[in-house]
């Protein structure tokens, strides 16, 4: 390639990936702050319920999604690429800074989830139209043969804007006091947005339109019903079909596991500090962003199929021993106490003239450096303890636990091994579904089974799992931690035998 197109072809990644990160940190920073949001808009009387609210909400900005592909993919096939995701650009940003203008639950009551799900509802409407139309924007400016390395650094986007979305949060919180924090401060993430979706604005605003999308356009090729011709004709449809399950559906799973379910699991399940989560998070996303380059560039050279394939089948096999190797790592049970360093505070809460919290704080350490703070909450009412739905006293408890180096680095290492699977079924995603389609139906065509397959399966994946291991733990399960596996391991299973049966290799060179 001449160094003019090289230069060219850099412009228009640096745009298009840019702009696609900011949207994926929006996204994200929900996902991020899902602990701390849901004290924020939901109930607090019932923990775990406004955790699972919280989830849901999360996961319905995913459910939406599809609808956002076929709405935003319809104008990008008959108004071109460029001017479409610049409009994604500006109602992402503009939904993300506003969920951070919210007053909580207990300024304006049930108000405050509603906004956020409206919100949150937008956030997945722009997305859906997003990917695509950045995914196809940079495909058509690529050389043929070479669509899965220039498409790969779309794909690192998403990864970068989940770990820019960790140290935005990380940098606030040691920028503030833990209260400040608590009270307002988790708002700055989503305020901060705003600016990025601004500068990103500005650059786009100056890309040229596709010039393949713009010859056809010229040429009188382009649809004027992209949704009759992507889904009424069964050809087409046939493709669409195997795209979702075949690939995305089995994709989608592996990059939620890897990602989002490895947060939550390490934050809610194993109870590791949150700023401890983000940090190791975010270093293994670091070492595993460049493989998407990797498998990107591979899937030029062997073809898509077989790595994204592989990826499936790899995380199939190991998704339960690694799951059971991070929740060892931090078993209290198999370490040993220094008793005579544990102490236990009591305290006072006034909530209002008749109930009070009693609340007893326990801090312990561990031979092997391991600290931990156990917070329990006694609720009284009229001087009487209060009772949860069981008709127990209603004794709540938080434990938050401060890993040893020993442990962060294993738990990194665990980490990081899921974010190598995500590479292998993420980074030729994108070359393998513009190359599926033809250019004037490409937009509408391969938003669809990319947001079904990450929208529907991936999106919906910390509300089951959460929700699986619940279910476990409550039922006196031992192994409760690995139930909410089952679920992306079936989904990958399916996807791995459609895929390797009916994906033929011809397809990587259908529409190149």
């Amino acid at each position: 390639m001449s160094d003019k197109k090289t230069t060219g072809i850099w412009k228009v990644i640096s745009a298009s990936s840019m702009g696609t990160m900011i949207e994926w940190y929006d996204f994200y920073i929900f996902g991020s702050l899902a602990v701390v949001i849901s004290t924020k808009f939901f109930p607090s009387d019932n923990p775990t319920a406004a955790f699972l609210s919280t989830l849901a909400t999360f996961a319905a900005g995913f459910v939406v999604r599809p609808f956002g592909a076929l709405f935003f993919g319809r104008l990008g096939d008959i108004i071109g690429r460029k001017y479409t995701f610049m409009v994604t650009l500006l109602l992402m940003g503009g939904a993300t800074f506003l969920i951070g203008c919210i007053p909580s639950y207990e300024t304006i009551g049930f108000m405050a989830p509603l906004l956020v799900l409206v919100l949150r509802l937008l956030q997945g409407l722009a997305l859906g139209g997003e990917y695509g139309g950045a995914a196809t924007y940079v495909a058509e400016h690529a050389p043929a043969g070479q669509k899965g390395y220039w498409t790969s650094w779309i794909q690192t986007t998403a990864t970068v804007g989940l770990f820019i979305s960790l140290m935005v949060i990380l940098i606030t919180k040691s920028t503030l006091s833990k209260e400040a924090f608590d009270e307002w401060g988790w708002r700055v993430p989503f305020w901060v947005s705003i600016l990025m979706v601004l500068v990103s604005y500005m650059i786009r605003k100056n890309m040229h339109e596709s010039p393949v999308f713009a010859k056809a356009k010229e040429e009188g090729k382009t649809s004027t019903n992209p949704l009759k011709e992507s889904f009424g004709n069964k050809y087409n449809l046939k493709f669409v079909l195997l795209a979702l399950f075949g690939a995305t559906m089995g994709q989608g799973v592996v990059w939620y596991t890897g990602q989002f379910y490895a947060m939550n699991f390490l934050k809610t399940v194993m109870s590791v500090d949150s700023s401890q989560v983000d940090m190791l998070l975010g270093i293994a996303l670091i070492l595993g962003t460049p493989f998407f380059i990797f498998f990107g560039w591979l899937s030029d050279k062997v073809g898509r199929k077989y790595i994204m394939m592989g990826g499936m089948l790899i995380a199939i096999l190991l998704y339960r021993p690694i799951y059971k190797q991070m929740y060892t790592t931090t078993d209290l049970t198999l370490k040993t106490e220094i008793v005579e360093n544990t102490k236990v505070v009591p305290s006072i809460k006034e909530i209002d003239i008749t109930k009070t919290d009693s609340i007893y704080t326990t801090t312990k350490t561990y031979t092997d450096g391991t600290a931990v703070e156990e917070i329990k909450t006694k609720h009284f009412d009229a001087g009487k303890i209060m009772l949860d739905d069981k008709g127990k006293d209603k004794i709540e408890t938080k434990i938050t636990k401060s890993i040893n180096s020993s442990d962060k680095w294993m738990l990194v290492f665990l980490v990081f091994i899921q974010v190598i699977f995500v590479t292998m079924v993420y980074g030729p995603i994108a070359a393998f579904l513009v190359e599926m389609f033809p250019v004037k139906i490409r937009y509408t065509s391969m938003s669809l089974p990319y947001h079904v397959g990450n929208g529907i399966f991936g999106g919906l994946l910390p509300a089951i799992s959460t929700y699986f291991v619940t279910s476990a733990k409550d039922a006196g399960n031992p192994e409760f931690y690995l139930e909410g596996l089952w679920y992306p391991i079936g989904i990958a299973a399916v996807c791995f035998v459609i895929g390797m049966i009916y994906i033929d290799k011809k397809i990587n060179t259908l529409h190149d």
